[in-house]
């Protein structure tokens, strides 16, 4: 083992990196906070300023699946489509299988230019997660409780609001709701059966009230709806905590573009088109699975060195600071202080461990083991 690779492994470091991130973070909240002045003066300046400080932050995520695990993610799609990512405002459709299946779309995301102002429709609990909710809410995402007759009003509102948003945004939709278990599968498919919907295998029935109220409000501002369906060779099913300890991946995305005029205006069609991009997308998992690989055209967007570049200079900053004061309180042989600082660092731990909990499939929320059996 290489010293770079022990290292990979080591408490101690992760615990640097943790640091650095949530240091990094509440300043970037901070300064955030601050531009709200900014709001009702230029809005636009306010969010441009706004994309740039959440690409501070989120892109220390994609440094540790890029530079640290050293994780590839190849594209299946066709030339035409590729050369329009990053030049047009998108809908992104997104299973939601894996622990980190968010960070590989952040990885696109930040290799075509879009990292900092990528949106999602997310579950409202996030907005009280430090570091994350906080951001986003600065990010103006949309947030919702997944009760479609209180969510109806906040969301088309917050949809609406980004019409005039000046810089290239995807806009992430998890139509499933959830991340896919076997419970939640098994709840699913009897709610599809019961409503005479195709049986999904590798899926969960797709909710559309979501999916119809985004085109419905962002259109004229979204040229096209990007479907993409990610997989990982070897039958590989990654973790964030996987990431931290430098392990390698290789991820596969099949990506499909449809023109938003192909997605009919009415309500019921374009849930009805939804449902079918679904059976395809479970189609295209049974190819992956049988044969290895997705149909189309193979693409390796090279990484840039921002990602590294930005989080090295975060620890440069705070790191010689802490240092510093490790030093100070060990050189005073002060029991109080020795024992004080480990409880900050057991703290800190513990903060860290919670933080990447969010991502954990185990831990997830019960949204959909019995909710699918209620009526959308």
């Amino acid at each position: 083992m290489g010293l770079l690779a022990y290292l990979k492994t080591q408490f101690a470091v992760h615990l640097l990196i943790g640091f650095v991130f949530v240091v990094s973070g509440l300043v970037i909240n901070f300064v955030q906070l601050c531009t709200l002045v900014l709001w009702p003066v230029n809005k636009q300046l306010y969010r441009r300023l706004n994309c740039r400080l959440a690409y501070s932050l989120w892109s220390q995520l994609v440094m540790l699946l890029e530079w640290w695990s050293c994780t590839e993610c190849t594209l299946f799609t066709d030339q035409a489509t590729v050369n329009r990512f990053g030049k047009e405002h998108v809908v992104i459709i997104l299973n939601h299988n894996f622990e980190i299946d968010f960070l590989c779309g952040w990885t696109m995301c930040e290799r075509f230019g879009v990292l900092g102002s990528s949106k999602v429709l997310a579950k409202r609990e996030l907005l009280y997660v430090p570091l994350i909710g906080w951001t986003w809410y600065f990010l103006e995402i949309v947030f919702c409780k997944r009760k479609w007759e209180e969510d109806r009003d906040t969301v088309i509102e917050g949809l609406k609001r980004l019409s005039d948003y000046p810089e290239y945004m995807w806009f992430l939709l998890y139509c499933e709701g959830t991340r896919f278990t076997e419970k939640k599968h098994r709840v699913s498919m009897e709610v599809a059966l019961s409503k005479g919907l195709p049986v999904l295998k590798y899926h969960l029935l797709p909710r559309t009230k979501g999916f119809t109220t985004a085109v419905q409000c962002l259109r004229g501002t979204v040229a096209a709806v990007y479907d993409v369906t990610l997989n990982f060779r070897g039958n590989k099913n990654p973790s964030l905590l996987g990431i931290l300890y430098g392990k390698k991946y290789e991820a596969d995305m099949c990506v499909r573009r449809f023109p938003l005029e192909e997605i009919p205006l009415d309500e019921k069609e374009a849930a009805q088109w939804l449902h079918k991009l679904y059976q395809e997308k479970d189609a295209l998992q049974e190819m992956y699975n049988q044969k290895g690989t997705f149909p189309g055209q193979q693409f390796k967007p090279p990484r840039r060195p921002w990602t590294l570049l930005n989080f090295l200079s975060w620890a440069t900053v705070l790191l010689s600071p802490l240092f510093s004061c490790v030093l100070g309180v060990f050189a005073s042989g002060s029991p109080l202080l020795i024992l004080t600082f480990l409880g900050l660092v057991g703290a800190a731990s513990f903060g860290v461990r919670r933080l990447i909990g969010v991502t954990e499939i185990e831990k997830g929320s019960s949204y959909g083991n019995q909710e699918f059996k209620k009526k959308e």
